[in-house]
């Protein structure tokens, strides 16, 4: 539960800034109550990925490509975009790899093999699918035929699902069981799929469900509300992915570490597809590549660029915010120059009568933080420590303010630790990117706070 309490800034602000903050955090408060379906028309861009071994790289140890591909998103997608994780874990597993990775939090969630929709950061479920995926299905039935199979060995009980039931098999039974199965379910009456992948999971789900069929409806549903995604790309790296494009008019990627199933499985049907490449780089780092490859948007992370100053990117306030986090990690990890011209470039950037609201509740000015930081240059050199952001959107009011809110989270060998975040900028011809940071409140969230605040400044 995240309880959230809103400070106007100090008397020091101009009466104007403050009459604006007053009107700003109330818009804030009621736009919480807004529905999900944040985008008034289609979406510039929709990525529907798979997550372990696609969006999620377990080789990589500071998760450094998923890292990009969070930046590039809130940077430039989040405000106009859709982000939908379609993964074949349940949601027991889907939140624990949420508490592991520093992933961000989807539109839309497709679980247990497309067996589950649901939406938003309360992961509302998809009650139209539920009602489709029950004909002719029978979970008895299902589970009683394959219990006459020895070669079958029921995965645990957080993974058996209304519409999924789960097993391991050996690779080297998977396909007489897969046909036998097959048909003792057919001759029940029953309309099944079975999926084998990653070489040991065997899925038994109702023929209408899937990762493809469940993207097939949400297409279908963006179309009939006038919605329809201006561009998919879908992103994948093994068997039960290989019905995601198989959907008409998307963009594929399978990224370079893909498994040997679904390679057989594009050169037999998709070989000659323009809109599907085998990428070259590694689980999010290949979906990187195929937002560039198909011209699909702007594909340089923030975190790509070394320079910010000789940077050619419009400014917004999404890139604004997360370039500032960027720069504040390098400097704390000891990754750019300890110079002052680095200190001077973000107190530009900054009201002189700017206060920061820190998760404690103490209230600092803004350059105060900033001197303050150039003492903790490289104190985490050599150490765990990374920092995103998530859920980041931006409102404009009047013709120079902009209210922005998102959640902010830091990662190093303390633990992990976030907190709400609501930032108020200010357009400024002079400033170096054209915003100014006027105004900063931040709010622990549960569970994530840290014990000695001495060193959390933003």
């Amino acid at each position: 539960m995240l309880t959230t309490k809103f400070c106007l800034p100090p008397p020091s602000l101009p009466r104007q800034s403050t009459t604006l903050l007053a009107d700003l955090f109330t818009c804030l408060c009621v736009s919480d109550s807004i529905n999900m379906d944040k985008l008034n028309g289609p979406a510039r861009l929709m990525i529907v990925s798979d997550l372990d071994h696609t969006m999620v790289d377990h080789h990589d140890a500071e998760s450094l490509s998923l890292l990009r591909f969070n930046a590039l998103w809130e940077a430039n997608y989040r405000h106009d975009s859709l982000l939908v994780f379609s993964t074949g874990r349940s949601p027991t597993l889907y939140k624990e790899l949420r508490k592991e990775k520093p992933m961000l939090t989807p539109d839309i969630t497709i679980m247990s093999v497309g067996t589950e929709i649901t939406y938003g950061e309360s992961m509302v479920p998809d009650d139209g699918w539920v009602n489709f995926l029950n004909q002719k299905w029978d979970r008895n039935i299902v589970t009683e035929e394959a219990a006459k199979f020895p070669q079958l060995k029921f995965q645990s009980e957080t993974e058996q699902r209304s519409h999924k039931v789960s097993f391991y098999v050996e690779k080297g039974h998977a396909q007489e069981v897969m046909k036998a199965l097959s048909d003792c379910l057919e001759k029940r009456g029953l309309d099944v799929k079975i999926i084998y992948s990653g070489g040991m999971d065997l899925d038994i789900l109702p023929q209408g469900a899937g990762k493809g069929q469940a993207l097939a409806y949400l297409l279908k549903k963006f179309k009939s509300d006038g919605k329809l995604p201006l561009n998919t790309l879908v992103c994948g790296d093994s068997g039960n992915d290989a019905e995601l494009f198989s959907i008409p008019e998307v963009h594929g990627v399978m990224v370079s570490n893909a498994q040997e199933e679904l390679l057989q499985w594009h050169a037999a049907n998709a070989k000659n597809n323009p809109n599907i490449i085998h990428a070259t780089e590694r689980c999010a780092a290949g979906i990187i590549q195929a937002i560039g490859h198909f011209r699909l948007g702007n594909n340089v992370s923030p975190r790509d660029v070394i320079d910010f100053s000789r940077s050619k990117v419009n400014a917004s306030p999404g890139h604004e915010v997360v370039k500032f986090y960027v720069l504040y990690e390098r400097w704390r990890r000891g990754e750019i120059a300890n110079s002052e011209q680095h200190i001077q470039y973000l107190k530009k950037n900054s009201l002189p009568t700017g206060i920061i609201i820190q998760p404690s509740g103490v209230e600092r000015s803004l350059q105060e933080c900033t001197d303050t930081m150039g003492s903790l240059y490289g104190d985490k050199q050599g150490k765990q420590f990374r920092i995103w952001v998530d859920k980041l959107s931006s409102s404009q009011f009047g013709s120079d303010a902009w209210l922005v809110k998102f959640d902010k989270w830091e990662l190093s060998d303390e633990g992990r630790h976030g907190c709400a975040t609501t930032v108020l900028l200010k357009s400024k011809p002079d400033a170096s990117d054209g915003f100014v940071w006027v105004h900063m409140h931040q709010t622990w969230f549960d569970g994530y706070g840290m014990k000695d605040q001495t060193t959390w400044l933003f």
